[in-house]
């Protein structure tokens, strides 16, 4: 870089700090600010103490009164009557449900195991049958240890959730009630139900007043349907009530080998009603709330799977939250979400929805229709990249993946076809930068025909004239790059995050979704930036592209010396791959790495075929034809003539 670069860049640093410190509050207004929120902070504390005092001193005397009228009948009071009428005046008719045994049903198909607790009626644990974890244990997508889900709604004057209630188990299709199992496959169903019943007295529920969930599982299928019924319970549900409250909460948990990529790629996606599909920022702690919004859908995502909850209707103002857990290695990110669902009080009243819980495969998602498939990373924000993933690397992955290739051999085939596609624009390439070859010592005359810095535009106009002359464009080996350029970053984004390479193996790597190790530093230390261990795909992917910088320089002539500080950037920017992709996807490490070899393997194919004697003997052919005139030029020659301008020769 040259002095007036590192100059420029040295104001512009000592701008900010100087900004920063000139803006930043003095110590008074720092200390009111503080002693502000502090304020606030203890009254709504107070408020909420004498609030929580009140509310108990109430329920005491609630319970003192029953507990007295109990008494006064002769019965003794043991610790489950106990426990009932302490939550009467919280629950009221669903009080009866505070108290229970937390059991478990499982309903297995061909892809998933499913476990329903009886607390909170709520599906607690969900196995994928056919993956596993990075460390070879079952893969789970959700357990009870970490998860809160259930319904917001008033009843009698009070705020009932079911999340904290017992629910009874029961099979809608004639199965007996005794079985705690259930398998299903291929193209049958099955249904099962929990109910939260109302109470008809102290100690009894009444059968004919419940909520009821219905979950309805295909063999075959990693959707599943999910039902929610209102029974009889007009007179418990508040009339005015227009929406329930769902609180689903949930701590996902690390499935992958890389735990920092993995929570780069772990987010909450959500869809709104119409077509369009955003996201909390992926790896980040970020809270979102979209009042007066509606969604259809919202997904705890993870790098290769993902937890969806859809409304056949929509959801209401969601209250989105994404949390990075800090230490540990079990659990990744803590997700919340709290939704409002259209409701209105009626005998029978169902509310209807679907989850998902599968793997994030393009095809597996796109078949629902719902733009499910937008949470794979494939370059949505640029058509072109996005393009190449869905109409190229998918294609070529499923298409030979089907035949039980390794992904190895695949990767290569899929680079050896890009290379092909983009063979023409190569040789244009090359073709340019040995014409520029050939006009280097034209360019050297004309730089020391003009040495000056001031005369710095009669050489550049003088060289643009020698181009243009020569029928030579210095612009056209920028033009294969820009074209280039979307193919790589849609495989940088694609990659990553690709469940076909999900503990695939090739050569030395155990998984090319992950990064690949030949040695891992010992006692725990790691170098900053790098990482604590040595990927050998990063390493000779690394190697190669400074060859290929080296090569590149060498092809490009005169341009490389016209641009100060450019020449030591291109070097740099290998250097910095290394660091950036040692955690990385090895399979992507291996990509450019082929594309490198095979750009050498093209560079000598080429240049097997180009003669550069003749190439200047007919740059010398092409500098004695006149210079035809453009279409504009011509216009504007005509324009002048008619205005009674003489035409520039």
């Amino acid at each position: 870089m040259n002095k007036d670069t590192i100059i420029g860049l040295v104001l512009i640093f000592g701008i900010f700090i100087g900004y920063s410190y000139l803006t930043r509050p003095s110590e008074d207004q720092m200390l009111k600010q503080k002693e502000k929120a502090d304020s606030a902070y203890l009254a709504a504390q107070v408020r909420r103490e004498a609030d929580i005092k009140t509310l108990a001193r109430e329920r005491a005397i609630a319970v003192a009164n029953e507990k007295a009228k109990v008494l006064s009948t002769g019965k003794k009071l043991d610790s489950v009557t106990v426990l009932r009428l302490s939550m009467k005046d919280e629950l009221g008719v669903f009080a009866n449900a505070a108290v229970g045994k937390d059991t478990t049903c499982t309903i297995e198909n061909d892809v998933f195991r499913l476990s329903v607790s009886s607390l909170g009626g709520k599906i607690s644990n969900v196995e994928l049958k056919d993956y596993l974890t990075w460390d070879k244990r079952p893969l789970v997508l959700l357990n009870k240890d970490s998860l809160q889900f259930g319904f917001s709604f008033f009843a009698n004057n009070r705020i009932i959730n079911t999340n904290k209630l017992y629910f009874k188990p029961f099979w809608p299709d004639g199965r007996s009630h005794g079985e705690a199992t259930a398998k299903v496959t291929g193209s049958d169903s099955l249904r099962f139900g929990m109910r939260l019943y109302a109470a008809a007295s102290d100690s009894t529920f009444d059968p004919g007043k419940y909520i009821e969930y219905i979950y309805t599982v295909k063999g075959n299928e990693y959707m599943l349907r999910y039902k929610v019924r209102f029974v009889n319970l007009t007179d418990v549900v508040d009339p005015s009530t227009k929406f329930l409250v769902l609180n689903w909460n949930n701590n996902l948990i690390r499935q992958e080998k890389s735990k920092n990529m993995e929570i780069m790629s772990t987010g909450l996606f959500y869809k709104y009603s119409e077509d369009k599909v955003d996201n909390l920022t992926e790896g980040k702690d970020e809270e979102k709330s979209l009042k007066n919004e509606r969604i259809k859908w919202f997904s705890y995502k993870q790098q290769f799977f993902t937890s969806t909850l859809i409304a056949d209707d929509f959801f209401s103002d969601p209250k989105l939250r994404s949390a990075t857990l800090p230490g540990g290695n079990h659990y990744l990110t803590s997700m919340s979400t709290e939704v409002g669902i259209p409701f209105i009080p009626s005998d029978n009243k169902e509310v209807g929805m679907s989850i998902y819980f599968g793997p994030n495969k393009y095809y597996g998602l796109k078949k629902y229709r719902l733009d499910l498939e937008k949470q794979i990373p494939l370059g949505w924000g640029f058509f072109l990249m996005a393009w190449i993933n869905i109409y190229a690397v998918i294609p070529v992955f499923t298409f030979f993946g089907n035949f039980g290739w390794n992904y190895g051999i695949i990767i290569l085939i899929l680079t050896i076809l890009l290379k092909i596609l983009l063979f023409p624009i190569a040789f244009k390439t090359y073709k340019s930068s040995a014409k520029m070859r050939v006009l280097k010592p034209e360019i050297d005359e004309l730089s020391a025909k003009f040495p000056k810095k001031e005369d710095a535009m009669k050489k550049q106009s003088a060289t643009m004239e020698l181009y243009k002359k020569a029928g030579v464009n210095p612009m056209a080996g920028c033009i294969p790059l820009l074209l280039q350029m979307p193919i790589l970053i849609a495989m940088f984004r694609f990659f990553p995050s690709s469940i076909e390479l999900r503990q695939q193996a090739f050569l030395w790597a155990t998984d090319l979704s992950s990064y690949d190790s030949i040695y891992t530093f010992p006692g725990g230390f790691t170098i900053p930036y790098y990482g604590d261990h040595i990927s050998l795909f990063a390493l000779l992917m690394t190697i190669s592209s400074i060859f290929y910088t080296k090569l590149n320089d060498q092809m490009m002539g005169s341009q490389q010396t016209q641009m100060p500080g450019m020449k030591t950037m291109m070097y740099l920017m290998p250097v910095m791959f290394l660091f950036w992709f040692n955690d990385y996807s090895s399979g992507l490490s291996y990509y450019y790495l082929l594309a490198n070899l095979l750009t050498f393997a093209q560079i000598y194919i080429i240049r097997a075929t180009i003669d550069e004697k003749k190439l200047h003997l007919q740059i010398e052919a092409n500098r004695k034809k006149p210079i035809k005139k453009s279409g504009f030029q011509k216009r504007l020659e005509d324009m002048a003539k008619q205005r009674g301008y003489p035409a520039k020769k």
